[in-house]
């Protein structure tokens, strides 16, 4: 399809096209701001596509290089779009809310995948256009050898995104277990180095074979499954968080390749907004990105300090007694975890909500950081159920309200709620911020049994006088609680 014949001459469509790729920046800044509030987060990601989608079609019908030629292989592009299209859209409609992290992983490693091919495709072209002669093209320096260098970093990073998302992927759904091999750590800088020199040695010239190339890409696919692996289910999070980052970062280095300002200004978006992410994660946490990398918290090692645990005896309660508590409380907050997801009991959540406030009861929702495993994943799952967004109120800003609160209903959630975070200093999540449940007069933690959270340890909360232990599945203990409270009327 040639359009310069058309109503615009080249420089024309060069033009429009760039104007569309500012209003397509615009749209990615914008939308990744309203990303931030729930209130606005889907205004915003619906602002974003329309931005990556005008910048697509621009590209496939305005762009053309310096000799004038437009894109090809049409009827390959846009099957391809509506193919990876459709099947999104059906993975997106089908995925239940506790299988979201898993989806996020996914289509996160699919990016790199992406980014990856880029690098070897624009490979592939150099060496075609050198006549076989790339190292007397090296020797000469300038723009060949920026190409090769930007090529093997995106590489490097999109092979160890995409291969590390799958075994993120897997250690969420439960396929894939935590293996730390002996000299893990020893293993993985080493195999880092030996990709770094490689790849080094190949653009530098120093060491050329037209393999090359490849055997980089799949060290840095081994390392990618090596570098999740020994990591532990806890920290998924900052994981999936910091490959979103690696994704942008390859993305980018596509937009270098490509001279292509839009795909450039993205990746530098993902790549910055998920490094900040990490970054927040980690402060929730209490702890350094390199702790997270190499400490395996939360993972089959993961103990509980000295061994012995929280001592003393359990109050359990049924859903008579907890529904009583609920009643006759002036304020309840509501502190929803991973257990809430896996049970899909948001919408009974959101029903008891409604049940308390008709009786005069002041509901309020406390969101932990890394509660669930994405960031985000609260606040998601409660707003698939109407949930205000208002009442969904942040760690810091919900923690000093605990002390005038009456009923604290704790709903799957374990480790981000374990005041041995401030007391243990032998626990592995020592230093930790937590909320503050404690603080309320009475606490009902809603949980199938006494087995400890994904970090492993005990949680003393359980012990201690105030707290009431509600045994069963999340959905059918909410499910008797509206029954009972309603009974009441």
């Amino acid at each position: 399809m040639d359009l310069s014949n058309g109503l615009w001459s080249k420089k024309e469509q060069m033009n429009i096209l760039y104007v569309i790729y500012l209003i397509s920046s615009l749209t990615f800044i914008l939308g990744l701001k309203m990303l931030g509030s729930p209130k606005t987060a889907r205004r915003g990601n619906l602002i974003a596509a329309f931005g990556m989608t005008i910048a697509i079609f621009g590209t496939i019908f305005l762009y053309q290089d310096e000799g004038g030629m437009h894109l090809h292989n049409l009827e390959f592009i846009f099957g391809g779009l509506v193919l990876g299209t459709a099947i999104g859209w059906i993975v997106a409609k089908k995925v239940q809310m506790t299988a979201m992290p898993q989806m996020v992983s996914f289509f996160n490693g699919m990016g790199g995948a992406c980014a990856a091919l880029i690098s070897m495709i624009e490979y592939r072209h150099l060496v075609s256009h050198s006549d076989g002669d790339l190292i007397a093209m090296v020797e000469q320096g300038g723009e060949v050898l920026t190409r090769l260098s930007i090529m093997y970093a995106g590489l490097i990073i999109g092979s160890i995104s995409f291969a590390g998302s799958i075994i993120a992927y897997g250690k969420l759904e439960g396929k894939i277990k935590d293996k730390v091999l002996p000299g893990q750590q020893v293993i993985n800088i080493g195999l880092f180095l030996a990709i770094v020199g490689l790849a080094l040695s190949n653009v530098m010239g120093w060491l050329h074979t037209d393999t090359m190339l490849y055997i980089v890409a799949g060290l840095a696919l081994l390392y990618g499954v090596l570098f999740v692996m020994p990591i532990g289910g806890a920290d998924m999070p900052v994981v999936i968080s910091l490959l979103n980052s690696f994704t942008g970062v390859a993305a980018a280095f596509g937009g270098f390749l490509y001279d292509n300002k839009v795909m450039l200004i993205g990746g530098i978006l993902v790549g910055s907004a998920g490094t900040l992410l990490t970054i927040v994660m980690c402060d929730a946490m209490n702890r350094s990105l390199l702790n997270v990398l190499i400490g395996n918290f939360g993972g089959s090692s993961a103990g509980g300090g000295d061994g012995e645990g929280p001592q003393g005896t359990v109050k359990a309660v049924n859903p008579s007694d907890a529904s009583i508590l609920l009643k006759y409380a002036k304020k309840v907050v509501i502190v929803p975890g991973y257990g809430l997801a896996v049970a899909q009991a948001q919408h009974v959540v959101h029903e008891l909500e409604e049940l308390l406030e008709s009786e005069g009861v002041e509901v309020k929702y406390a969101i932990h950081p890394v509660a669930g495993r994405m960031p985000g994943h609260m606040n998601v799952l409660l707003a698939e159920s109407n949930v205000d967004y208002d009442k969904l109120i942040e760690m810091e800003d919900i923690n000093p309200e605990f002390a005038t609160t009456d009923v604290v209903l704790v709903i799957g959630a374990n480790d981000v709620v374990n005041p041995a975070a401030k007391t243990d200093s032998s626990s592995p999540i020592y230093g930790m911020p937590i909320l503050d449940v404690e603080n309320a007069r009475q606490t009902i933690v809603m949980k199938r049994s006494m087995n400890a959270g994904y970090a492993g340890i005990e949680n003393e909360l359980f012990y201690r006088d105030k707290t009431n232990m509600l045994f069963g599945d999340a959905k059918k203990m909410l499910t008797a609680l509206v029954a009972e409270l309603k009974s009441m009327n």
